[in-house]
């Protein structure tokens, strides 16, 4: 692997990874709603559902940052 290779990996995979970061901190992926996520807050079933919600977003997040290094990775 040459020195530009490795570069262009690394660019891309960073920016898969602040692309994702964005979207997981905006809530900006696909059938994310600008509601609280289990309806109303006032108890501990929505507090799961928010934990769902999240960990939906951050496996989203992870698997578009491991697309973007496969799809990097068959660029090269």
């Amino acid at each position: 692997m040459s020195r530009a290779t490795g570069r262009r990996r690394a660019a891309c995979a960073l920016a898969a990874l602040t692309a994702a970061t964005a979207l997981l901190l905006t809530g900006c992926t696909p059938g994310a709603s600008a509601g609280p996520a289990g309806g109303t807050r006032s108890g501990s079933g929505s507090d799961e559902a928010t934990v769902k919600d999240m960990q939906q977003k951050l496996d989203d997040a992870e698997s578009a940052a491991a697309q973007a290094d496969s799809n990097a990775t068959q660029d090269n």
